[in-house]
């Protein structure tokens, strides 16, 4: 047998039971970092969803924008400030926000799905009241005699809700939806919303069969630097409370783990500079990342 040929069946062997395992299942990918820059791994991310989508899984996909509204705010002149890790949105960079993410990263994305056969609906998290938000307030420690300060982040949010109607109606008829995390408050305002964070809010809604973070990192690693394949709960906390886990990847450990534990079945950080990771992680034994279960 030639061996490219040998090579495919045990690949298609080895995936056979993940496609019957999770046939019918949700499956919600957070996409941002390199992929969503790298023309190629853009592709073959957008392959891996429709893929997805072509064996009767349902792959719901959030994305990020970051960088992309950095460069713009740059152009125009408006200037950032960050508040532990957070970007005060005052009204004007809200509107660069949702030009952004609404309108220039989320149908480029739609777009990209359906070049490859899919069938991606583009939605901000206003479409439908879909996300409903509250206002972010922090209110860190000043003293012990003394209130705390309010820091106001403006336009910044947090997932108050989510109406999962919305999305198991696209998903019903065959549908992709492709999501801006751009959340609405009681009084019609908009907020933008950390992605990992509307990720894990969506996937919990569902009850997905998987969150799935791509990130610039190859998972959660231990005190040498080497990769963990798979972690419990347990192990996780462990990581965090003995700072491991720190820096950008506490935030997004901490949402997948709040999944995990909030009845999402398993919860993934993988390695988005990796081509076709998605598919990697879903249909390999070793994957390309870290399960947390």
């Amino acid at each position: 047998m030639n061996r490219n040929y040998a090579v495919t069946f045990r690949i298609l062997e080895e995936a056979l039971p993940y496609i019957q395992k999770f046939q019918g299942a949700t499956i919600v990918v957070k996409y941002g970092g390199n992929a969503m820059v790298d023309d190629e791994l853009k592709h073959a991310f957008a392959r891996d969803i429709v893929l997805l989508k072509l064996v009767g899984m349902n792959p719901v996909v959030v994305h990020g924008g970051g960088p992309q509204i950095g460069e713009l705010l740059d152009e125009l002149e408006i200037p950032t400030k960050f508040v532990n890790g957070l970007r005060v949105t005052d009204a004007r960079t809200m509107d660069v926000v949702q030009m952004v993410l609404g309108g220039l990263l989320n149908p480029q994305i739609v777009s990209i799905i359906n070049a490859h056969g899919g069938r991606a609906i583009g939605l901000t998290g206003k479409d439908g009241n879909l996300i409903n938000a509250k206002k972010m307030v922090l209110e860190p420690v000043s003293g012990d005699y003394n209130p705390p300060e309010i820091i106001d982040l403006g336009h910044v949010g947090t997932v108050d809700s989510v109406d999962a109607k919305v999305l198991e109606a696209l998903e019903d008829r065959g549908f992709i939806p492709v999501i801006a995390p751009i959340g609405v408050g009681p009084d019609g305002v908009s907020y933008n919303i950390n992605a990992d964070v509307v990720a894990g809010a969506i996937a919990t809604q569902l009850q997905a069969a998987k969150l799935i973070l791509l990130t610039n990192t190859p998972g959660l690693l231990d005190k040498q630097g080497n990769t963990l394949s798979t972690v419990t709960r347990d192990e996780v906390n462990t990581l965090i409370t003995e700072g491991i886990v720190e820096g950008g990847m506490l935030p997004k450990t901490e949402c997948a783990l709040s999944a995990v534990e909030n009845g999402v079945g398993a919860a993934h950080i993988i390695d988005g500079r990796v081509p076709h990771a998605t598919l990697l992680e879903v249909f390999t034994d070793g994957g390309v990342g870290t399960l947390i279960t």
